[in-house]
């Protein structure tokens, strides 16, 4: 398969993760739209590593991927203050956790 593929599958990927972002209102699916979008930023840049023959675009998505997963932790931890506070998980709700 030719690496051209996986990048026009990235770039569905993404939008389709940019559409959720923007369209949807619960703070869940924002969340995972944001996790859609990062993996199809490692799928781009092993598919650019795979294309250019080095192993740089492998090693970028692996800290990808570790940040990620800090972000899983410290996002999840916020989605539970905010239910736990006003009782929804909503995005317009989140706003109202200004001081």
């Amino acid at each position: 398969m030719n690496p051209v593929n996986y990048l026009y599958l990235a770039a569905l990927l993404f939008a389709i993760g940019a559409t959720g972002v923007l369209i949807r209102r619960n703070v869940i699916v924002v969340f995972m739209c944001i996790e859609l979008m990062l993996n199809a930023c490692n799928l781009a840049f092993v598919a650019f590593s795979r294309l250019h023959g080095n192993l740089d675009g492998q090693i970028i998505a692996f800290f990808t991927m570790v940040v990620a997963a800090a972000e899983v932790v410290v996002g999840l931890a916020i989605i539970v203050s905010l239910f736990r506070s006003r009782h929804s998980a909503s995005v317009d709700d989140a706003s109202l956790m200004k001081l």
